[in-house]
């Protein structure tokens, strides 16, 4: 039974956390008001699983990695609902509810983990995850080479406003305005994020399977849930502390490099790749 509880709480914590995205995101109350509740209750199936396992095992010490992965998992939520009933805040949901979705997620497809019924299915599911990983990357190369021309444009508006500054290195009347620019990075950045989102978790179920447990020693998956992690905050503190302009194009820029990096380790991965068999 410990598995049907923990099962339940993975598909708890994942709503959770895709209403915690807009209501922070975005300010919509209604999907707080949603989301807490929500993951209250994963809570509390997750710690009915976490006991029911230790106690039929007789023993108050996980062993293996998906039983300390539930364990960590467990804490990040409870340590979450604390923070929230005592501080009143809502911010860190974006962070704690995925990362113990991700936390919860492998332990929950069981000690076998999860078969699919037939390699077509597995199939359309790697393309899938393939799509909308590189779907994430181009949105992002978009995002930065506009932060990068907003950049430009606002180096240009500052040099001519300068007295006797009417001459410029380069022609630049063709850019947009750096409002344009500023949405068009911003809008980039918010196509991008759920293709990246839905590329690791489709990733993740792909490689249980294949790879197992090497999976998540793997560079390029490092790389990519630190990319990740990067892509919630660029989004956070441009919602949160109204990052705009050169702040959000230099941060726009760190993302970029951890994308950078994603490839790279992609390279030099010995574990998995796209062009992987």
């Amino acid at each position: 039974m410990y598995l049907i509880w923990l099962r339940v709480a993975m598909v708890l914590y994942g709503l959770a956390a895709c209403a915690a995205l807009p209501a922070v995101l975005y300010g919509v109350d209604r999907w707080r008001r949603f989301a807490v509740p929500t993951a209250f209750v994963a809570f509390i199936f997750h710690l009915v699983s976490v006991v029911e396992t230790l106690t039929t095992a007789h023993r108050w010490v996980p062993v293996g990695v998906r039983e300390t992965e539930s364990i960590m998992g467990l804490l990040v939520a409870g340590v979450f609902l604390a923070i929230w009933r005592l501080y009143g805040t809502f911010s860190f949901s974006i962070f704690a509810l995925p990362a113990t979705f991700f936390l919860v997620f492998a332990p929950a497809l069981g000690v076998d983990g999860y078969a699919f019924p037939s390699q077509g299915v597995k199939r359309g599911w790697l393309i899938v995850h393939i799509a909308a990983l590189i779907a994430a990357f181009v949105a992002l190369g978009f995002s930065v080479i506009a932060s990068g021309l907003y950049l430009l444009q606002e180096k240009y508006l500052k040099f001519k406003l300068k007295p006797g500054g009417t001459k410029w290195w380069l022609p630049v009347d063709w850019l947009p305005p750096l409002d344009t620019l500023e949405r068009i990075a911003h809008t980039m950045l918010m196509i991008g994020f759920p293709c990246m989102t839905a590329g690791l978790m489709i990733g993740s179920l792909l490689a249980q399977e294949s790879v197992g447990p090497a999976y998540f020693l793997d560079p390029k998956v490092v790389a990519s849930f630190v990319m990740w992690g990067v892509f919630v905050l660029l989004l956070f503190l441009r919602r949160s502390a109204g990052l705009r302009g050169r702040r959000a194009a230099y941060l726009s820029g760190a993302v970029f490099l951890a994308m950078v990096l994603v490839w790279a380790a992609n390279v030099i991965s010995r574990v998995h790749g796209f062009g992987a068999k």
